[in-house]
């Protein structure tokens, strides 16, 4: 995507280290590595009801240790509000926990299209070998909710286990 009224955001491990587990490999990757870039077009103010967003995100493939890269995870501020994503490329998983932290897990894949419950928080993971590709369409009053991940996590992690990604209990 490119112009105005185009925004951009890019994340990297350096700004992700609350959200993988293993902190000693962790600690040997370069924090500057880039996971995810997310790009959206912002016709409108954030918070102008009835108006839509639409964004593409770049989730780069990899691991901290066994827990495949993944975007940072939120809810919506405003939880009546969902969201769509539609997978252009790669392989990943899309990660839905509702307000009782019971998860479900959806494959990702070229042409999958996924619908993202307002009251649910989200996160996608990176399960290939290429970027995972994904276009995400919410309301402009969706707003975004980081704390609640930020405090207690996902009910779940997405780790390698004999040479496959598995949902693992967590909490």
């Amino acid at each position: 995507m490119s112009g105005q009224p185009v925004q951009q955001s890019q994340k990297t491990l350096g700004e992700l280290t609350r959200l993988f587990h293993d902190q000693a490999s962790l600690a040997a990757m370069d924090p500057g590595q880039h996971v995810y870039r997310v790009q959206w077009w912002a016709p409108s103010e954030p918070g102008t009801e009835g108006g839509l967003f639409w964004g593409v995100t770049v989730l780069e493939p990899g691991k901290v240790g066994d827990e495949f890269f993944m975007t940072h995870g939120h809810s919506h501020a405003n939880s009546t509000r969902a969201e769509y994503y539609a997978a252009v490329s790669g392989t990943g998983i899309l990660l839905q926990m509702d307000e009782e932290r019971k998860c479900h897990a959806e494959a990702m894949q070229a042409g999958s299209l996924h619908y993202v419950r307002g009251r649910h928080a989200h996160r996608v993971v990176n399960t290939g070998t290429e970027p995972l590709i994904f276009w995400a369409c919410w309301g402009t009053d969706a707003g975004y909710n980081y704390g609640t991940i930020a405090a207690r996590g996902f009910s779940v992690r997405v780790l390698e286990r004999d040479g496959q990604p598995a949902l693992v209990a967590w909490e």
